[in-house]
């Protein structure tokens, strides 16, 4: 009983903190007290650490597929020792109306090797479509193309050493409109910290495109009640592109 328990205020503090970060918090005070009880709980063997180095990578990819290609072998980070498949991304690379950018994979799409397709990735998926779109005209990305354990946020240095293969992405599938999925996703974007609730909405500009801030699908599915206002902000991208959302089925 006692193990379900912690298991239970785990899952609860996991809530809390990744609320925490999409409001875009970047610093918590914990009570003493509550890290000596979480320190307790005997910790799960992990193994050894590999020593990883980083090396450049190349700026010249000439398609999206020499991309994934690259992504498949790199070890630039630490992300590579626990993944199972890279997620580079997919959908339309030709001048796609809208690319969609996120955080990085869970555990389906570091299963699966696609970005999205966990209980998010569904979310997203009646998103695309409610704008009369479907995931094949559309590109799907991530900031980190391998999954952080725990599906914790990707820290500053992977992002960095992973943002070049998304950088050139971009600038090989030349999307007219991005959406940044969340805080982490714009911060990858535009290099910065980023308060999603406080961004959201307002547009922002990527490399001469337009790209649009709006709520991650896993925060929509945390809190229903800001679905509303994602859809006002995807209406704004629609608007931007010319066009008007389809009739509902």
């Amino acid at each position: 009983m006692a193990e379900t328990t912690y298991q239970g205020l785990i899952e609860d503090l996991e809530k809390y903190l990744e609320y925490q970060r999409d409001e875009g918090v970047q610093r918590l005070e914990v009570d003493r007290a509550v890290l000596e009880e979480l320190a307790r709980e005997p910790e799960p063997d992990v193994p050894e650490t590999l020593v990883v180095e980083a090396v450049p990578i190349p700026d010249h990819f000439d398609s999206v597929e020499a991309i994934a290609a690259h992504v498949a072998g790199c070890t630039n980070c630490e992300l590579c020792q626990s993944r199972t498949m890279t997620v580079p991304g997919e959908g339309k690379t030709d001048s796609p109306d809208i690319l969609f950018v996120g955080e990085g994979p869970g555990a389906e799409e570091d299963a699966q090797g696609r970005p999205f397709v966990g209980k998010a990735g569904q979310l997203l998926s009646k998103m695309i479509d409610a704008m009369g779109y479907t995931r094949e005209e559309v590109y799907i990305a991530n900031v980190v193309k391998c999954r952080p354990p725990g599906n914790r946020k990707p820290v500053r240095e992977e992002m960095d050493l992973c943002l070049p293969y998304l950088r050139r992405q971009i600038e090989l599938i030349k999307p007219k409109v991005i959406v940044g999925l969340g805080g982490t996703a714009m911060e990858g974007l535009l290099g910065r910290p980023a308060g999603i609730t406080r961004m959201r909405g307002v547009w922002q500009e990527y490399e001469g495109i337009k790209l649009m801030p709006t709520f991650h699908p896993s925060y929509l599915l945390r809190d229903p009640s800001k679905k509303k206002e994602a859809w006002a902000d995807l209406k704004l991208v629609l608007g931007e592109l010319g066009k008007v959302p389809p009739p509902r089925k």
